[in-house]
């Protein structure tokens, strides 16, 4: 008797273990009015159009520990990115094509998205860009933030 109430003690218990892990992995696609997954989208959008003109997004967009992988396989941080964002701009016509928002309990979202731009290759003045990415947001102390980005050139549609 002793081993059977001990076995079904267990048994509860990773249950209840297992019902919670479950639990905090659930996630969502952001409905079409959600007012976060639309803050989001509208900072994406911004830093899609900051590569045509210092807009000043990143201060506020970027965490201060974001890392990010380029189009090159290159890892930049926020201070890359600022720094990029200041410097010379030679593209036009940037501009958000599709974005994504799926949240991971409360704290956590991922954006998928594309963007393009005209003459963000220096070499290519007149050559149209295309990139898919990936953007991995976190709120910390309220605020919604990138932490992390992998982006990927892909050929324009």
């Amino acid at each position: 008797m002793r081993h059977r109430i001990l076995h079904l003690m267990c048994l509860i218990t990773c249950v209840a273990v297992l019902m919670t892990a479950t639990y905090a992995q659930e996630s969502h696609w952001a409905t079409a009015d959600d007012k976060t997954a639309k803050f989001m989208i509208d900072m994406e959008r911004k830093w899609a159009e900051g590569v045509c003109t210092n807009n000043g997004v990143i201060s506020e967009l970027l965490a201060d520990d974001f890392q990010g992988t380029s189009t090159r396989g290159e890892r930049y941080n926020k201070a890359d990115a600022l720094r990029d964002e200041k410097g010379f701009q030679s593209a036009h016509d940037c501009a958000l094509d599709d974005a994504k928002v799926r949240f991971f309990g409360e704290d956590v979202a991922i954006i998928y998205g594309s963007e393009h731009a005209i003459g963000k290759d220096k070499s290519h003045p007149d050559a149209k860009q295309c990139q898919v990415w990936t953007d991995t947001w976190l709120k910390r102390n309220g605020k919604w933030q990138i932490a992390a980005a992998q982006d990927n050139k892909v050929d324009c549609k």
